[in-house]
């Protein structure tokens, strides 16, 4: 990505408030333990269990959020570890740019104006200026499992709709732990577990454009296959 490493990270954050997303409102801990527990009844395989929780707020996330978005606007390569595959292709491609289209109409963003367009990208690495960042990692050990990674997918599924059942938002996402050595560092992940996927959670501002984005998708004749029905 292309930016200006040169711009204060401060002053990056205060010109962008303007599409934070989330209310300027703290998140209990109470609450947030009452998703988790919600969400650890989740499908996992012979009980495993492998998912962990490291849920990150206040001055520790601001500095996550700072070293992710200064490395990547220097142009550091990103550190992700959790496996990907090469990039999305055809009617998959056509889907991700469907909604990018959506969500920069919403938000007046227009295609030639490339730097409201870095804008919108950069609060991915910041985590959307959500007061809470929830990072979801597993066991090593079970690297090679793709049980584990079908178990995470599952209960980050169950976790964001325990939040939105208690009226909060979230965004699962892979920009807020692009640079993994900083997410380390400041969340204190140890060494045998794998940083998998973010979420991005808090009250989200209904005035906010973007949040009323419903994204298209194909319908139950385009996904399924019955056999043997009559």
């Amino acid at each position: 990505m292309s930016g200006s490493p040169d711009q204060p990270y401060d002053e990056i954050v205060r010109s962008r408030r303007s599409i934070r997303g989330y209310l300027d409102k703290p998140v209990p801990r109470e609450l947030i333990e009452e998703v988790l527990a919600l969400a650890m009844r989740s499908p996992t395989s012979m009980n495993t269990q492998p998912w962990h929780f490291h849920v990150i707020t206040g001055e520790p996330l601001d500095q996550i959020r700072r070293g992710n978005t200064e490395r990547i606007l220097a142009g550091e390569p990103d550190s992700r570890e959790f496996r990907r595959g090469e990039p999305f292709a055809g009617v998959h491609r056509e889907r991700q740019i469907g909604v990018a289209k959506q969500l920069f109409e919403a938000m007046g963003i227009a295609r030639e104006d490339k730097e409201a367009r870095q804008d919108w990208v950069l609060r991915g690495f910041r985590q959307f200026d959500a007061p809470v960042c929830v990072i979801v990692t597993y066991d090593r050990e079970l690297s090679g499992s793709d049980d584990t990674a079908f178990d995470c997918g599952a209960v980050t599924t169950s976790l964001v709709n325990a939040a939105w059942s208690r009226g909060l938002g979230c965004v699962i996402n892979s920009q807020g732990i692009m640079q993994s050595p900083v997410v380390r560092e400041h969340a204190g992940i140890p060494d045998d577990q794998v940083i998998m996927k973010a979420v991005a959670m808090g009250w989200p501002d209904e005035s906010f454009p973007a949040n009323a984005v419903i994204s298209k998708r194909k319908n139950v004749d385009q996904a399924a296959r019955f056999v043997g029905f009559e």
